[in-house]
C-alpha cells in the first residue's frame, strides 16, 4: 500500500506539514503491517508518478478538494506529528477519515 503524507523535509524523521505550505510529499510503502520503503518527492503531487491509495494531511481544513475530485481517500492526523507516528496511528485505525 502506498501513502502520500506532506512534510517538512527529505527526511524519514520529517514532521507533516499543511498541504499549501509543504515543500515535499513522504510516499510511504507499508506491506505486511511494516513501512517498507520511504521516496520523498518534490513538487506537486500530481505530478508523482505512483498510484497511491490515500493521503494523510495535518487538518480536515487542509486544501483537500482535489483528492476527492480524484476519489483518493484522505486521512486526518491531528495529533501525530512525525512519519512514525502517523504510520503507527494509521496501522491502529487512529487517524480521522475525512469527509467531504
Amino acid at each position: 500500500m502506498l501513502i502520500l503524507i506532506p512534510v517538512k523535509e527529505k527526511d524519514e524523521n520529517s514532521q507533516i506539514e499543511h498541504i499549501l505550505k509543504n515543500p515535499y510529499w513522504a510516499m510511504i510503502t507499508l506491506e505486511e503491517g511494516k513501512v517498507q520503503k520511504i521516496d520523498f518527492y518534490e513538487g506537486d503531487w500530481q505530478e508523482i508518478d505512483e498510484f497511491f491509495e490515500c493521503v494523510v494531511v495535518k487538518s480536515k481544513d487542509d486544501y483537500v478538494w482535489p483528492f476527492f475530485e480524484q476519489s483518493i481517500p484522505v486521512l486526518e492526523a491531528p495529533f501525530q506529528d512525525n512519519i512514525e507516528e502517523i504510520m503507527e496511528a494509521f496501522l491502529f485505525k487512529e487517524l480521522y477519515e475525512v469527509r467531504m
